[in-house]
């Protein structure tokens, strides 16, 4: 601590001696050597997580036993785009907070997110009987519409070819 040193006048007692950090180390350092091997790397791939999700597997008939199905090979001619979760599965999930208010929530939406509200209205309010209330986040591209209805919305992105 060469300040506090100066400050009490011990400069040249044990512990306040002068650095000159500039000139570096005293000498060259003594490594020990080592050698770059990249025949046992294979042994570390294996560890290592892999970067992306592969693609699921080629199914002979869908829906899969777990109700899974792939979306439409031409990519349905709408305004907007639902793109799929990294797992493959179609974004849709229930959400409550509050305790007791029910939301189901539309992700990834790429595109006219207000046309998506617009079908999604139209599809929700003959099973209400009203106009459902949604809302619309622009930024995260998401859809926001009160109640629960991830199930008929799956089935109905699903029939859209999403």
């Amino acid at each position: 601590r060469p300040g506090l040193c100066a400050r009490a006048g011990r400069r040249d007692q044990a512990g306040c001696a002068r650095r000159d950090y500039q000139r570096g180390p005293q000498g060259p350092p003594d490594y020990p050597s080592f050698v770059e091997s990249v025949d046992e790397y294979r042994f570390v791939e294996r560890l290592l997580p892999p970067t992306s999700i592969p693609k699921p597997p080629k199914h002979e008939h869908y829906p899969t036993p777990s109700g899974w199905q792939p979306p439409r090979d031409p990519r349905p001619n709408l305004p907007y785009f639902v793109r799929r979760s990294r797992m493959h599965n179609i974004p849709v999930y229930k959400d409550i907070t509050h305790g007791n208010r029910q939301m189901t929530v539309i992700r990834k939406v790429e595109g006219d997110i207000w046309a998506l509200q617009k079908d999604v209205e139209d599809f929700l309010s003959p099973l209400l009987g009203k106009t459902p209330i949604t809302q619309v986040n622009e930024v995260t591209g998401t859809l926001r519409v009160k109640g629960y209805f991830d199930e008929q919305l799956k089935a109905w992105l699903l029939e859209k070819g999403f």
